[in-house]
């Protein structure tokens, strides 16, 4: 193969893989509180160690009813979708509140995807990242966010939460 064809095939690839990015649409609520839920649980919970919360408060169908009552919250959701929704990214403003992929996908760059896509077409320019969470840290930091120093504590914990805005 040459190398003309060899890049031509990584283009067509990239392309398709930027098309898989979407807005979320209510269709879509069921897998993003599942992938909400069960990536949180994953993630945080040997952070914080809270049960309650965990595996009593945070449940599939109360956040799913959350984005079902709030449709203005739907508009800011970007879901990867190939066929299967494998992941979301939540934003607020510039702000990217939440990004998770499915645990069974993950090593894939759709989270990567997610987050160029919402900083080339959305403007996202900052998120907050928990300090005990250094995979997170270092995938934000490959995609170009820097740490500004900031940090504030995450609500009602002792955990802290680092500011990191694109660089």
């Amino acid at each position: 193969m040459t190398d003309k064809q060899m890049q031509f095939i990584a283009w067509l690839t990239e392309k398709g893989a930027s098309m898989c990015v979407r807005q979320a649409e209510e269709k879509d609520i069921s897998r993003i509180a599942e992938i909400f839920v069960f990536v949180r649980r994953e993630k945080f919970f040997p952070i914080f160690q809270y049960e309650p919360y965990s595996f009593g408060e945070m449940q599939v169908l109360p956040v799913a009813q959350e984005y079902l009552d709030c449709p203005e919250r739907l508009e800011n959701v970007l879901v990867y979708d190939d066929g299967i929704v494998r992941g979301f990214l939540e934003l607020d403003g510039g702000e990217v509140k939440h990004l998770y992929v499915d645990s069974f996908f993950r090593g894939r760059g759709i989270g990567g995807k997610l987050l160029e896509y919402a900083v080339k077409e959305r403007e996202a320019s900052f998120l907050w990242v928990l300090e005990k969470n250094p995979a997170a840290l270092r995938f934000y930091e490959r995609h170009g966010f820097l740490l500004t120093g900031e940090k504030e504590l995450e609500e009602d914990t002792t955990e802290y939460l680092l500011k990191m805005k694109k660089g």
